[in-house]
């Protein structure tokens, strides 16, 4: 089948590769642009390494107003089916209804709930021990489509953003979308209306969003941590120094104010909670230098007692 892929990232490049073992033919890739002497994008350089039209717009429309350049090339390659494989540009009406079998794309959650762009983030943070992936067909609406094939994974207790994103949802996102591919072309894809009174959708999780509230319970701060590991990551200051604090566990630790760190060792750092429970953090980053919570701790003179400061008040 003549296909036309859009996205960007290892997991556009994994979905090209896994098509074209497929027996597929990728027609067109159309990937935002590249970062000037940054690295080359893994699904731009597969389009570049095969000689496979690449197309990569700074936007596809403005205001509304379709830029007829990028159309003209797009709809020059022909597909039959447009595949969207991490997907951040707004993709225009014209385009997702011009291939005759039309538009689908991945979505990491179990649609319709967690619809938006951080849903991996919002299904941790909200302590879910199931989660999955959703090819969906591509409407106008925010992941609103009408769902194609879906496929469920679990959500460890100590499971974070990374984790579950590269242990599962990457590759069951890229098998799923060769299975639903399939389906496509043999005729065969369902159309199942999603229901909506199941729908939640949540806002992105990015920037500085993700301030640690030590006043809230253990388990929610732990889900807080882990959902925001490694992006954006889960902040807090102490010492006068902005700190990121990865690699949360619980621990058996009870009794403190909140923010205050109850032990430091060779596993992390515990820090007390607002019901007085703890958590344990093993790592902790200033900007992009991760050290273990032991190390970081030593050298930075932050010692048993100390305090890491409340999250100011809404």
């Amino acid at each position: 089948m003549r296909i036309a892929l859009i996205g960007q990232a290892p997991f556009g490049a994994a979905v090209f590769e896994r098509l074209v073992d497929d027996g597929h033919e990728i027609v067109g890739v159309f990937t935002p642009p590249e970062r000037e002497g940054g690295r080359p994008d893994p699904l731009a350089q597969a389009a570049r390494d095969a000689s496979i039209t690449l197309v990569q717009p700074r936007r596809w429309q403005r205001r509304g107003v379709v830029d007829e350049d990028v159309v003209a090339q797009y709809e020059a390659t022909n597909p039959e089916l447009n595949v969207m494989a991490f997907v951040t540009q707004i993709i225009p009406s014209r385009v997702l209804d011009f291939p005759p079998m039309n538009t689908i794309q991945y979505h990491p959650s179990m649609l319709p709930k967690h619809r938006g762009r951080s849903a991996i983030n919002h299904s941790i943070l909200q302590g879910d021990t199931m989660t999955g992936v959703t090819i969906f067909w591509v409407d106008e609406g925010i992941d609103t489509g009408p769902i194609l094939l879906q496929r469920a994974c679990p959500i460890g207790p100590d499971t974070t953003l990374n984790d579950v994103y590269r242990e599962y949802l990457f590759p069951l996102g890229v098998e799923t979308m060769s299975e639903a591919v399939s389906l496509v072309e043999a005729g065969q894809a369902p159309r199942h209306v999603q229901n909506e009174s199941d729908m939640t959708y949540e806002g992105p999780w990015e920037g500085d969003i993700a301030r640690i509230d030590w006043s809230q319970d253990a388990q929610t701060v732990h889900n807080f941590i882990r959902g925001s590991d490694r992006a954006p990551g889960a902040w807090s200051e102490i010492g006068g120094q902005r700190v990121t604090l990865l690699g949360s566990t619980r621990s058996d630790h009870s009794g403190g104010a909140a923010g205050e760190v109850a032990a430091i060792d060779g596993s992390g750092m515990t820090i007390v909670c607002g019901d007085g429970e703890s958590v344990r953090v093993s790592t902790l980053a200033v900007g992009r230098d991760r050290q273990p919570a032991q190390e970081w701790t030593s050298s930075n003179g932050v010692e048993i007692g100390a305090v890491f400061e409340p999250a100011p008040a809404d």
